[in-house]
């Protein structure tokens, strides 16, 4: 391996270990505290240890063992090799801010609620960008993902629904009408999270389709397609004002990347006129590709 291939490679991992260090932030710090249960193999880890006192962290590497051989069979060696990293680790996580964090961070319950929601999901997202997962029903969506354009946190969120509600059956220390409060909230933070993990994957894939109208189109296109390394089209078109023939690229680049395109224009063109505009989804090479 290059130099480049390994910084690429620790990168990677070390914002898999920032993904999850966030995961479980969310878990012990917001949730657990409150005898709140989110959903995936962490919520089942969280009921055995409302139950049982058991720590989480024992339960949701368990669990994981068998799910690991799922994902390198489905989904490679390499994202086998991430997942037996990520649940790992995020065991080791689990367990050991559960047992330095014995209070709630923040007393309210509804706003622990929100704050551990959303940082589950920005911590599943993370590592999802990296190819990693933290096991669980992260692994079922990885897999439902590859075949097919489901988003992550819909899947996610359905494969949850019957585990936040198991959590009636566990908490018999509450009240019924607490238990029920208690799952509310629980998928109110199943909620959150699965919004805050497509968030982070969308934002990270969201794609525009740009314009550009310039008599000095040629050195656009060239700059575009060496500094930026995105393809360009240029169709014929004719200003109707005008009734000039006129050059019109069209470009697909990624919404971190317009900022580059602006940037080349502004040099080559200062007065070019320009169409941005968001698209939904962008299917070929450099982008996604459509799943059957």
């Amino acid at each position: 391996m290059t130099t480049a291939n390994i910084f690429k490679t620790v990168r990677s991992y070390a914002i898999i270990v920032f993904g999850l260090l966030l995961y479980a932030l969310s878990w012990t710090a917001f949730l657990i505290p409150h005898k709140i249960t989110g959903g995936g193999v962490s919520g089942i880890g969280a009921l055995v240890y409302y139950a049982t006192g058991i720590p989480m962290g024992y339960t949701y590497f368990l669990i994981n063992v068998g799910l690991i051989l799922l994902a390198i069979k489905m989904l490679g060696a390499n994202f086998g090799v991430k997942t037996i990293f990520g649940v790992t680790v995020g065991a080791f996580l689990l367990s050991l801010l559960q047992m330095t964090i014995k209070v709630a961070v923040v007393e309210d319950k509804f706003m622990s609620t929100i704050i551990g929601g959303a940082l589950a999901g920005v911590g599943l997202g993370v590592v999802f960008t990296q190819g990693g997962s933290t096991g669980g029903t992260d692994i079922i969506a990885m897999i439902i993902n590859k075949y097919r354009n489901i988003s992550p946190g819909r899947i996610i969120m359905l494969c949850d629904v019957f585990i936040i509600g198991s959590s009636f059956l566990v908490l018999l220390d509450l009240e019924p009408a607490k238990r029920i409060e208690t799952i509310v909230y629980g998928y109110v933070a199943m909620a959150i999270t699965a919004y805050s993990l497509d968030a982070v994957l969308s934002g990270t894939k969201q794609s525009v389709q740009v314009f550009v109208f310039s008599k000095r189109y040629q050195e656009i296109a060239d700059r575009i397609t060496s500094e930026i390394n995105r393809g360009v089209t240029v169709v014929d078109g004719m200003g109707w004002y005008t009734k000039e023939s006129q050059k019109v690229l069209i470009s697909l680049v990624r919404k971190h990347e317009v900022s580059d395109v602006y940037k080349i224009i502004k040099e080559v063109d200062p007065e070019a006129f320009i169409s941005v505009a968001t698209v939904t989804g962008v299917y070929g090479r450099g982008f996604e590709r459509i799943r059957h």
